[in-house]
C-alpha cells in the first residue's frame, strides 16, 4: 500500500482541515508531516466549527489512527489545551492519537526570539505568527532542539536549560524582556508532565508498518507550498517543507511508497502576512471577497488579503509536488460576482510576458494579465451534485482543468462537511 498526500497549492489556509475530515472514512491513518500551531485547520459539521492546531484533521472519527511526525514542531501547551478542549466529544486519545518521539518541541523562549527577530526587522517584517515556529526549526537545522523523546530522559531539565541558556544570550544582544518567562515556564513544564501520559512513538516505524500491512495512510501538510522554504516566495515562508517531499521526510516514508498527490486551491487567493500576491486586490472586490469568504486567519485572526486565482503559481505548485488530483475549495465565495477574472499570465517591467515563477520574479512588481470569464451570480445553498451546478461554474471548472492539465475531483460550495461535491 502507498501513501497519500494531501497539501495545498497556495499561501495556505486552502481548507485541508475540511478536505480529511470529508476523505478521512477512505483512511486507517492520518498524519501530519509538518508545521506547528501556527497552522490552523478548520472543520465544520454537525452545525459546530472546529479550529485544530497540531492534531491531525483525522482526529474526530473514532476508527482512525491519528500520528504527529517528526517533521511537525509541537508546543506542549498549546497540545494540551488543544486535548482538553475536545474533552466534550468523547475522543480516545490514548487510543488513536500517537506523537513521534523525534518531533521537535517549541520551548517558550522560542516564543520569545521570535518576537524579538520580528521586531529587529522593523517594516522588514515576514509577517510571523508569533508562536516560535521559526526559532524552534532554527535550533532543529542547529542540532540543538529538544525532541519529544527527550521529556523522557531523567536529565530533561538540564538539556531544557542549557538551551534556555543560549536563548538568553541572544535576547540579551536584543535587548528583549524576560518578564513573561517565569509564568510561561511555569506552564510549560506542567504541560510537560500532561504530555507524559500520551503515546510517544517510534512513528516512523509504526507508518512504515501500517503501510506494509495495507493499511490506507493519509499525510496531511499544513501550510500551502507557496510558503515552502526552499520554492516559496522566500524570505516570506515558513521554515518547514510543505510540499509532497516534506511528507517523505516528516514521517519517515520513503518516496516509492507515495500513491496520490492530493493538491488543495481556493477558487481565488489568499495570503497572510507580507509577501509577494501578484493577483491581490485592494478594491471593493477584495473587500467583498474577504467578507463573502470570511477570511480572517483561523489562527491568528489577522485579515488574509484577497485577490483572483492566479493559474502561474497554481501550476508551478502543481509541477513541484507532482499533483494527481485537484480539490477547489469556497467555490460559493464567487457566487456575488458578475465577472471573474482568471490570471493567465505576469507582465514584467520591461513589458515581458511570463507565465513561470522564476527567482527573480521575488525582487519585481509583475503585472498580473486577466483572462474574464462570466461569473453564475447565483447561491450555491442546496446543490449536492456537480449536475446541479450552474453552466457558468462548471465552465470554470472546466476551463482551470485545461489550463491545469489535472483533474479537479473535488468542489468545496460551503463550510460544512456536507457541501463537498464530488465528481
Amino acid at each position: 500500500m502507498k501513501m497519500d498526500v494531501l497539501l495545498g497549492l497556495q499561501w495556505g489556509d486552502e481548507g485541508k482541515g475540511k478536505v480529511v475530515d470529508v476523505l478521512a472514512p477512505q483512511y486507517d491513518v492520518v498524519a501530519r508531516f509538518q508545521g506547528g500551531p501556527n497552522a490552523g485547520h478548520t472543520l465544520e459539521f454537525d452545525g459546530i466549527k472546529h479550529v485544530l492546531h497540531q492534531i491531525p484533521s483525522g482526529i474526530f472519527r473514532s476508527n482512525l489512527v491519528n500520528i504527529i511526525g517528526n517533521g511537525v514542531v509541537l508546543d506542549p501547551v498549546v497540545l494540551r489545551k488543544e486535548i482538553q478542549g475536545l474533552g466534550k466529544f468523547n475522543i480516545s486519545f490514548n487510543e488513536n492519537l500517537f506523537i513521534s518521539k523525534k518531533a521537535t518541541i517549541i520551548i517558550p523562549t522560542h516564543k520569545l526570539l521570535d518576537a524579538a527577530y520580528e521586531k529587529s526587522k522593523g517594516d522588514k517584517k515576514i509577517g510571523s505568527t508569533l508562536k516560535g515556529i521559526g526559532p524552534t526549526y532554527q535550533d532543529k537545522v542547529g542540532r540543538v532542539a529538544l525532541r519529544v523523546g527527550d521529556i523522557l530522559s531523567p536529565d530533561f531539565k538540564s538539556k531544557y536549560e542549557g538551551l534556555v541558556s543560549k536563548h538568553k544570550t541572544i535576547l540579551s544582544f536584543y535587548d528583549f524582556p524576560l518578564d513573561e518567562l517565569d509564568e510561561l515556564e511555569k506552564v510549560f513544564f506542567e504541560a510537560i508532565e500532561f504530555f507524559k501520559t500520551l503515546n510517544l512513538i517510534d512513528s516512523e516505524y509504526q507508518v512504515n508498518e501500517y503501510l506494509a500491512s495495507n493499511k490506507r495512510v493519509l499525510a496531511e501538510g499544513a501550510q500551502g507550498s507557496l510558503l515552502d522554504i526552499d520554492f516559496g516566495s522566500y524570505p516570506f515562508v515558513t521554515s518547514s517543507s510543505t510540499m509532497a517531499a516534506g511528507a517523505c521526510t516528516g514521517l519517515g516514508v520513503a518516496p516509492s511508497k507515495i500513491g496520490e498527490v492530493y493538491g488543495i486551491f481556493k477558487a481565488y487567493c489568499t495570503r497572510v502576512g507580507s509577501g509577494p500576491f501578484p493577483t491581490e486586490l485592494f478594491d471593493a472586490d477584495g473587500e467583498a471577497m474577504r467578507k463573502e469568504g470570511n477570511e480572517f486567519g483561523s489562527t491568528t485572526g489577522r485579515p488574509r488579503r484577497c485577490g483572483w486565482i492566479d493559474l502561474p503559481a497554481l501550476r508551478y505548485s502543481i509541477m513541484i509536488n507532482g499533483v494527481t488530483q485537484l480539490f477547489m475549495m469556497k467555490a460559493d465565495v464567487l457566487n456575488i460576482f458578475e465577472e471573474i477574472k482568471i490570471c493567465t499570465h505576469y507582465q514584467l517591467p520591461d513589458g515581458t510576458t511570463v507565465d513561470k515563477l522564476t527567482y527573480e520574479l521575488g525582487d519585481l512588481e509583475v503585472t498580473p494579465i486577466y483572462q474574464t470569464v462570466k461569473g453564475w451570480n447565483t447561491s450555491l445553498a442546496g446543490v449536492t451534485s456537480y449536475d446541479g451546478f450552474p453552466e457558468e461554474l462548471k465552465a470554470y471548472v472546466t476551463l482551470l482543468e485545461e489550463n491545469l492539465q489535472v483533474p479537479i475531483k473535488l468542489v468545496s460550495v460551503g463550510p460544512d462537511r456536507i457541501q463537498t461535491i464530488l465528481r
